[in-house]
């Protein structure tokens, strides 16, 4: 990834874990905790594309594996969030902003519904039962419909951050950049313009001093021509 993808998404997943974890796991809500991490990870692999969001997805999940009062197995999370992350960003538009808000909102749900079933699924797989008490069914309602209200508070701001960070690194880079380009082979152009100028007068300066040369030859020669023709007649007249 760019330095810049990076400088944004490691502050952006630091701060919504911190959220997470101090303030919306202590709400004390019914069914799931909202799941802000998964709502950023969303907003930058939409900006992104899905080899980013992947490896975004990735770091997320494993920092939130690693941070207390984490319960469950490393990495668990972290696969979640790289295959959200990975599906995510195959949803990034080819222009690099959606038209509407219509495949974002999709995406929000498919992901709460997404991470909820495969954590489940992976829980299951290692052994994991803490979840039955609650039922699959109420994880899930309760899951999208935190993600729905944070959803509009969330995403448009990661996704406008990263829209940001992409469009300067496109200005600061001389090579990518259209303008960049023009200025460079416009000043070359007057490099080449000038010394075609300078060349020309050099030419002139030199023309001109062959000719005055040329003429006070002539000249030079005209008057010895002279000379010798009046010495003849005088000879011819004595």
């Amino acid at each position: 990834m760019r330095i810049n993808r990076i400088l944004l998404s490691a502050p952006l997943v630091v701060v919504a874990l911190v959220i997470q974890v101090t303030v919306l796991a202590r709400l004390q809500l019914p069914g799931a905790v909202p799941d802000l991490l998964l709502l950023v990870v969303l907003g930058l692999a939409l900006v992104y594309g899905h080899v980013a969001g992947s490896l975004i997805g990735f770091f997320a999940g494993l920092l939130a594996d690693l941070a207390p009062p984490s319960d469950h197995a490393i990495g668990r999370y972290a696969l979640v969030l790289c295959v959200i992350g990975y599906i995510a960003g195959l949803a990034k538009p080819d222009t690099g902003q959606h038209r509407s808000a219509t495949l974002p909102l999709m995406v929000v749900i498919g992901a709460a519904l997404g991470s909820t079933l495969m954590y489940a699924a992976v829980g299951s797989l290692v052994g994991d039962t803490a979840a039955r008490h609650v039922g699959l069914v109420g994880l899930l309602l309760s899951a999208t419909l935190y993600d729905l209200l944070l959803a509009p508070f969330t995403v448009p701001l990661v996704m406008a951050l990263a829209r940001r960070t992409e469009h300067e690194s496109v200005i600061g880079d001389g090579t990518g950049s259209p303008s960049g380009t023009a200025t460079s082979d416009s000043a070359y152009g007057w490099l080449t313009t000038g010394t075609g100028l300078k060349a020309s007068r050099g030419a002139m300066k030199s023309v001109r001093m062959g000719a005055r040369i040329g003429s006070q030859r002539g000249g030079l020669l005209g008057k010895s021509a002279r000379d010798k023709v009046g010495r003849i007649k005088g000879v011819k007249r004595l």
